[in-house]
């Protein structure tokens, strides 16, 4: 349930520690547990099924299908799951009203604002509903309206309980987590708490 920014200049580990945390890359030594599984030794195939389960992720440049609409790429994590039609389409429905995108269904990623690119990118990850959510520079390519309407939903989905990871150069963004990792040359260089802002 944290809210934990992980800030540092670039090539100081950052993406590397997300990718890690869920499940694409491995560590060369040390151990990580994901919801209490240890995950070093797992195969390929149960770190697929791990990530799937518990992890989101949220990318700078959105990486939507170009040739699918909005509910399709918000539905395409349960597609590849084999989740039931009927179950998809309420789920989607719930994510598309949740995220103000009802209405942006059938548009296709080239028919969107980046704003609302980046909502559709953030339904796909919470569509399975996933415990962790990783988001590396989510708000990197938008205005700064677009940029506080997704930090916005990204820290009610925290306050919903989904544990939040943001890594940014943003110092304004950094200082709204509960907590900031810095990082330098591959290594966590400070941990603190801090108060979030209101």
């Amino acid at each position: 349930g944290e809210y934990v920014a992980v800030m540092g200049p670039s090539g100081s580990g950052k993406s590397t520690l997300l990718n890690m945390l869920g499940l694409l890359d491995r560590p060369d030594s040390g151990e990580y547990l994901l919801d209490g599984q240890p995950t070093a030794r797992l195969r390929e195939e149960q770190r697929a099924r791990l990530r799937r389960e518990h992890v989101g992720f949220v990318f700078q440049s959105y990486h939507l299908v170009a040739r699918l609409n909005a509910r399709e790429n918000i539905e395409l994590p349960m597609l590849l799951a084999g989740v039931a039609p009927r179950e998809r389409r309420i789920a989607v429905d719930n994510v598309l009203e949740r995220l103000g995108l009802a209405d942006r269904a059938g548009h296709l990623p080239s028919q969107l604002s980046g704003g609302q690119r980046q909502r559709v990118a953030i339904g796909r990850s919470i569509v399975m509903k996933p415990g962790l959510l990783l988001a590396d520079e989510p708000t990197g390519n938008l205005d700064s309206q677009s940029g506080a309407e997704v930090t916005a939903l990204l820290e009610e989905l925290n306050r919903d309980g989904i544990t939040l990871l943001v890594v940014t150069h943003d110092a304004a963004l950094g200082r709204r987590a509960h907590r900031r990792l810095r990082m330098l040359d591959g290594a966590i260089s400070g941990d603190e708490a801090a108060e979030p802002a209101h």
